[in-house]
């Protein structure tokens, strides 16, 4: 069983940068894949990043080369650095947990195949 905590959310503008961490609690993250989600007002939760216990990542083609997801298992946290940030990137951002490695981009990208979620945090990119 795993917890998540996100931090790190706020204002900035665009062309700006933001570092989210994820904190986690339970004996099992290191063996845990990690992504982020976020989830902009009317629309759907949609996959970010994904980062499986043995470090392979994926990434949605909206932020490839923008963001970098990573993890420091002596800390129990993920974060994801988010670079160049543009107005439409505005979203809640969500940490999640699944017990399975993501062997595809596109089970990465399932939030159906998530286990845990954190509660989310606010970025908010202005022009």
């Amino acid at each position: 069983q795993v917890h998540l905590v996100e931090s790190g959310g706020g204002l900035v503008q665009a062309g700006g940068s933001l570092r989210l961490s994820c904190a986690a609690s339970g004996r099992t993250f290191s063996s845990h894949s990690m992504g982020w989600f976020r989830q902009a007002p009317g629309k759907e939760r949609e996959f970010v990043a994904a980062i499986c216990w043995s470090g392979m990542t994926y990434y949605a083609d909206s932020v490839k080369g923008r963001f970098t997801i990573s993890r420091d298992n002596a800390k129990y946290t993920v974060y994801l650095q988010m670079n160049s940030l543009k107005p439409e990137d505005t979203a809640v951002f969500y940490c999640a947990a699944s017990r399975v490695t993501m062997a595809t981009i596109e089970r990465a990208a399932d939030k159906n195949r998530y286990d845990y979620w954190g509660q989310g945090t606010q970025v908010t990119v202005s022009s």
